[in-house]
């Protein structure tokens, strides 16, 4: 089994920068894709960007390209989602996920282990 847990999120005003963490523990996920995906009030869960196993090949959704930036640290078992020039409409709360394959996908369905979600609300 694999846990997740987000941190990094908070209250920042329009166009600031934020950089959420994801510590996996229970097993390593060095081979594991990682996604990470968001769920605004009101609204289903989304897709945000995602990294197969070795960062070489990324993924984003288009309202977060060029603003938003995944990494992956294999040695601490821990994902990062920086996210600069921030809008208000990337209020939401941010799930991390993990996929039990090397490659990412941008299926909500596709992940096979969540984390509980850490909070970004973006003032204007």
């Amino acid at each position: 089994q694999v846990q997740l847990e987000e941190s990094g999120g908070g209250l920042v005003q329009a166009g600031a920068s934020l950089r959420l963490s994801c510590a996996a523990s229970g097993r390593t996920v060095s081979r594991y894709a990682m996604g990470w995906f968001r769920q605004a009030p009101g609204k289903g869960r989304e897709f945000v960007a995602a990294a197969d196993w070795s960062a070489d090949v990324t993924d984003y959704a288009d309202s977060v390209k060029g603003r938003f930036t995944i990494s992956r640290d294999n040695a601490k078992n821990t994902v990062y989602l920086q996210m600069n020039s921030l809008k208000p409409e990337d209020t939401a709360v941010y799930y991390c996920a993990a996929r039990r394959t090397m490659f990412s996908s941008r299926a909500i369905e596709a992940y096979d282990y969540w984390g509980q979600g850490t909070q970004v609300t973006v003032s204007s």
